[in-house]
Parts: C-alpha cells; structure tokens; sequence
C-alpha cells in the first residue's frame, strides 16, 4: 500500500487550513467554497485514535457522493462542479486528496445533530432503560435491545465542542435552537433520507440501525445536506444474515473498534490507545465491504 492510501493529517500550504474535525480537516478556497479533505484518522468515544485506517477517507469520500446524489430530488446538498484538480495546485498535493476531498458551497451549519434511529442501540437504548423514552418521546414497554422500532425516530443531538460527548436533545430544545419552521424540515427531511436508504441498503443485505446528518442554510436560507451522509463513521449498518434481536449485532461500521477498545482498561479519554494491525485491517475491510455492498463499486 502506498503512502497515497494514508493520511492522517493533511497538508495544503497553498490554502488557509480553518479548523481540523475528528476526521475532517477543512480548508477556505473563497468566500464561497470550502475544501473538505476527508482523512483517514479514526474517532471512538470522542477520541481521536492515534492510527489511521488505510484508505478509509476515500470510502467515506465516495459512500457519501452515493448517497448525496441519490438524494438530491429530496434536499439540495453541499456539492460543487469543482473537484480538488481545480483548486489545488501542487500536482503531488493533488494526487494525496484525489478521491478524499470534496469542493463544497460555504454553508452556516446548523447547531443540531439531525439523528434518525430505525432501531433501538446505543445511547438510545440506555435512554429507553432508564426512562421508557428516547429523547423525550415515550416507547411502548418491553422492547428489547436492537428491535426494530414502530416507526422512524428522529433524535436529535446538541453538537458538542472538540472532545465532549454530544447530548441527545428533546425536539423541543431544537425548536429553541433554530425555529419551529426549520426544525420541522430539518426533522422531515432527515427521516425521509433515512427511509429512502434504508429501503435501498436491506435490498443489498444491510440493515441502517440508525444514523446522523448534518445540515447548513446557504444565504437564501434555503437547507442543504452537509459534512458526510449515512457512512460508517456516521451510521450503524448491521448485515441482515448477523441479525438477531436482543443481541448488538456484527456492523459494518467503527462499533468492530468501539467492542476492542471496551476490552482494554483505558477510561475513553484522549490519548486513545494504540490499535493492533489486525484491528486496523478488518475495520478497513469492513468500511470497503459496506461500499460494495451499498455502491457496487
């Protein structure tokens, strides 16, 4: 594998650097564009992991264009014509983004995870033993861990600062946050993506648990989708053949990681622990395998 298949960090002298995510570092291009380079740097529990998975910024890179331009009739989306040829420079630069950077519209992001959950997991079922509800909104009693929920959910998340936990937030506190109006399409449109998806990945053989978005207004505050969309940093997919109510199913997604670092007696803040080769290769496994399965590709 080449140095090209692995970036931790990037690097862009010709381009102002705005900030660096847990996995994606952000440059300014104009006033209207931003270059978004999707590294291959790994979060669990809100840590950075001081490996990378080779190749991952790519897959995510190209699940998300999947997803974004099957859903374009639903909701404008952050895309540009542009691609990192156009606003790159330096020629071996551009062959280190090429496939994991994206050209995007400058957009204001809303303060709000937009969370859609089809079944019952996580953060969500530890809400649901402690209180019958997720975020606010009652469950009939007696599910079990990873059932199938009546309906779609949405749960939203307050967005927390670098290294802070997320907080799942009541509809209500998103209203609040960015008005009735908006919150509303924000709520409609994040179920309608993940419906549409989920229909078109249990077709391939993959169940969505449940996942994140992320939207911004442009200054027309007209909505579009941004960051990444239903990937396996940002979503659960369980393989329908693993799947089994009661029990947290085999994923195609970060959980393979999560389940080796709850092994380890580390106490989930940063530094994160190094990561065994092994666990490095089945996780990127796992990543190219949900490309394929969902994308063909």
């Amino acid at each position: 594998m080449s140095n090209n298949d692995v970036l931790f960090e990037s690097s862009i002298p010709e381009l102002p650097l705005l900030g660096r995510g847990k996995v994606r570092d952000i440059y300014s291009i104009d006033d209207d564009r931003l270059l978004i380079v999707t590294t291959d740097r790994l979060s669990a529990y809100d840590v950075v992991m001081p490996d990378p998975i080779p190749g991952k910024g790519r897959v995510l890179t190209q699940i998300s264009l999947f997803w974004f331009r099957m859903m374009a009739d639903i909701i404008d989306n952050q895309l540009t014509d542009l691609t990192v040829d156009d606003v790159v420079k330096d020629p071996e630069t551009r062959e280190q983004l090429r496939g994991r950077s994206l050209v995007v519209k400058r957009l204001k992001p809303l303060p709000i995870e937009a969370v859609v959950r089809g079944y019952l997991i996580g953060s969500g079922w530890r809400d649901y033993l402690e209180t019958g509800q997720v975020c606010g909104i009652d469950l009939p009693e007696g599910l079990k861990l990873a059932q199938k929920l009546p309906q779609p959910l949405f749960t939203p998340a307050s967005k927390a600062a670098a290294g802070d936990h997320d907080e799942n937030i009541s509809f209500d506190a998103v209203v609040d946050l960015i008005g009735e109006k908006l919150a509303q399409r924000v709520r409609d449109v994040s179920i309608q993506i993940y419906e549409r998806a989920a229909a078109y990945a249990l077709e391939r053989g993959i169940i969505i648990a449940d996942t994140k978005f992320e939207f911004g207004l442009d200054e027309e505050g007209r909505l579009h989708i941004i960051d990444e969309a239903l990937t396996p940093d940002s979503s659960r997919f369980w393989p329908v053949d693993g799947y089994e109510v009661g029990i947290s199913p085999p994923s195609y997604d970060k959980q393979f990681v999560r389940d080796y670092l709850d092994t380890l007696d580390w106490d989930k803040t940063a530094p994160g622990p190094e990561l065994p080769a092994d666990v490095l290769q089945q996780t990127g496994d796992k990543y190219r395998e949900a490309l394929k399965r969902m994308t063909g590709s």
